[in-house]
C-alpha cells in the first residue's frame, strides 16, 4: 500500500484544467479531469448555480452534457482518505479570478494565477492521508517564527516570478 496518494499531487486548487462529464446526478455532474482519470471529479451545480435559476428544471438544463469536455477550475482536492477526489467549478467568475477562504483568517484568497494565496499540503510522518490549507502569503509569513527570516520571505516570493 502506496503511504501517500501521489497522482492527485499534480492538481492544485485555482489550476485550470479539462474536464470530461461522465454522468449526471440530482446535484450535479460526475467528470474526470482529461490526464488525470484516474482520479475522481466532481461539479456541485446546486452549489455553484442552484440560486441562481428558478426552478430545478433550469438547474438541470445548465449541466454540461454527458460526453463533453468542459473547462474547470479545481476548487478543492480531497486526499484525507482514498481515493483522492476533486472538486470542480465551472462557474464562469472563477475562470476570471478563483478566490477560497484562507484557513488562517478567512477572507478570501485568491489562487489564480499571480494570486495573494498559497496552496500547503499538510501530511504526517506516521501514516496515509493528506490534508490541503489555503493561506494568504501574508498569513502564512505572520506565522513562521520572526527569527526565521529566510523561510518568511519564501513563504512571500514563493512562486512569484520577477519582473
Amino acid at each position: 500500500m502506496e503511504r501517500f496518494e501521489t497522482e492527485s499531487l499534480a492538481l492544485l486548487p485555482g489550476q485550470r484544467v479539462r474536464a470530461k462529464i461522465l454522468s449526471h446526478q440530482p446535484w450535479g455532474v460526475v467528470a474526470e479531469i482529461v490526464g488525470h482519470e484516474r482520479i475522481g471529479a466532481s461539479v456541485d451545480m446546486i452549489q455553484q448555480f442552484g440560486s441562481a435559476t428558478g426552478s430545478y428544471d433550469e438547474l438541470k438544463a445548465m449541466y454540461p452534457p454527458v460526453g463533453s469536455q468542459v473547462d474547470a477550475v479545481v476548487e478543492q482536492v480531497h486526499r484525507y482518505n482514498p481515493p483522492a477526489w476533486v472538486r470542480l467549478s465551472i462557474h464562469p467568475e472563477d475562470f476570471e479570478s478563483f478566490g477560497w477562504p484562507c484557513d488562517f483568517c478567512g477572507k478570501p484568497a485568491v489562487l489564480s494565477l499571480g494570486g495573494d494565496g498559497l496552496v500547503l499540503d499538510v501530511r504526517s510522518n506516521d501514516g496515509p492521508g493528506s490534508h490541503t490549507v489555503i493561506s494568504h502569503r501574508t498569513c502564512l509569513a505572520d506565522r513562521i517564527r520572526p527569527d526565521n527570516s529566510g523561510e518568511r520571505a519564501r513563504a512571500l516570493k514563493v512562486g512569484k516570478r520577477d519582473g
